[in-house]
């Protein structure tokens, strides 16, 4: 077979598995719309201990610490415990004089996971008093019904839940806005439509309950990527272990505000995620024939996803050079430079006009004020697509260092807007 031929197979091969791909999200998706049953009152019962994994956050930690000592839950039942790691700032003195616990790791860490480790062995082994951990990151503030909410989960069955992901700082720049959107997103398309559905929500970051029941199973916290959040949920589907979504457990995220943050986190995020993929996918999809676990198949697929998105691109641009040699070689009629490029600009405005229906949709959804992430709407499309060159690199160079990220947006929980 000549070039064109093989190269047109090839494009038809790709486009029908990313359409495979796109499709099950899509109808998994769509079902963001179906209420979920609330959760039945309970009084407050369980013991929990908050944990904070902090590398450098002297600026933001006491805001952290303050809104959880403001929870609407007894104090006798719930300790507040920082973790300190790689700091080199006043981090342990503020979460101190704020009122958390400190219990430093006696040997080096170089991610969250090392972090959640050790502190969860430690716990067990020499303070086995908390039914379950709730995991923050330093630069969060809580809402007062958190633990409140956690505890009903807990009662009515939960032995890992995750809670709503906000953020606390939108309106700062385009960036904080299309992260914003995003995790809005996340909340109602994915989290909320699996809920409506049976399905396990996704461990996300920070904010969410591990009983501690579970973590005796499991003989502890075993992550080894570099995002063991993810690499979490694997774990949790292959032993059919149900995440549930708390909606009313709410946490405030400070979202990066320049693109080059972006960068850096979406990279780790990224290298995590192909990290998932090598360790998990087979894995998951065999424990999926086996079981008939959707969730497992529902992992398998995410874990996809940066693959996903650099065929992607390389099938439009086959697409396009497919088109100019039809116009070079062929000379087919009705093929045209100009008709190359029409196509081109109106998959740009499809594409676009998607992107932006999509955030608008999730800000309406989930009750937040357009005129605060205005710019990240307009330009969510960049924001999306940025993934693609993002992806591309750690497919062939990954991240090998847990870069930080600098948190400095001083924002009580007094002064969230709600």
């Amino acid at each position: 077979m000549d070039f064109v031929t093989v190269t047109a197979w090839i494009i038809w091969i790709l486009t029908f598995l990313l359409c495979i791909h796109i499709a099950y999200f899509a109808v998994i998706s769509a079902f963001f719309f179906k209420r979920i049953p609330s959760i039945p009152p309970h009084s407050p019962k369980h013991r929990f201990a908050a944990i904070i994994a902090a590398r450098n956050e002297q600026d933001v930690i006491g805001n952290l610490v303050e809104s959880l000592k403001a929870q609407n839950y007894p104090a006798r039942l719930f300790d507040i415990i920082v973790v300190p790691n790689n700091c080199t700032d006043n981090t342990k003195a503020v979460a101190e004089q704020a009122g958390a616990a400190i219990v430093e790791c006696p040997y080096e860490v170089h991610s969250k996971g090392d972090a959640l480790t050790f502190i969860f062995n430690h716990l067990i082994k020499n303070n086995d008093v908390y039914d379950a951990f709730c995991i923050f990151d330093a630069d969060n503030v809580v809402h007062k019904d958190f633990l409140y909410e956690m505890n009903k989960a807990y009662c009515n069955g939960s032995r890992v839940a995750q809670g709503y992901r906000d953020s606390k700082n939108p309106a700062d720049t385009f960036i904080s806005a299309c992260y914003s959107i995003y995790y809005w997103g996340v909340n109602r398309f994915y989290n909320h439509a699996r809920s409506a559905l049976g399905m396990s929500a996704m461990i996300n970051g920070s904010g969410f309950m591990i009983a501690t029941d579970v973590l005796r199973e499991t003989r502890g916290w075993r992550t080894y990527t570099m995002t063991e959040d993810l690499e979490f949920t694997a774990q949790c589907a292959m032993r059919g272990t149900k995440i549930d979504w708390v909606s009313g457990a709410i946490i405030y995220d400070e979202q990066p505000t320049t693109f080059l943050q972006s960068w850096i986190q979406r990279k780790r995020w990224s290298t995590g995620i192909i990290q998932g993929s090598e360790m998990y996918s087979w894995r998951l999809f065999k424990q999926f024939l086996k079981n008939k676990n959707i969730c497992c198949l529902d992992m398998s697929l995410f874990f996809l996803s940066p693959l996903i998105t650099v065929i992607f691109a390389f099938v439009s641009l086959l697409s396009i050079i497919l088109n100019i040699a039809y116009i070079l070689i062929f000379i087919f009629p009705g093929i045209t430079y100009a008709s190359v490029f029409e196509k081109m600009f109106i998959s740009f405005n499809v594409s676009y006009i998607t992107a932006t229906a999509l955030s608008t949709l999730a800000i309406i959804l989930e009750h937040k004020k357009i005129s605060r992430v205005g710019k990240g709407v307009l330009g969510y499309w960049i924001f999306i697509t940025s993934w693609i060159p993002i992806n591309f690199i750690c497919l062939f160079k990954r991240v090998q260092t847990w870069d930080e990220i600098k948190h400095s947006r001083n924002i009580k929980i007094s002064e969230i807007e709600f």
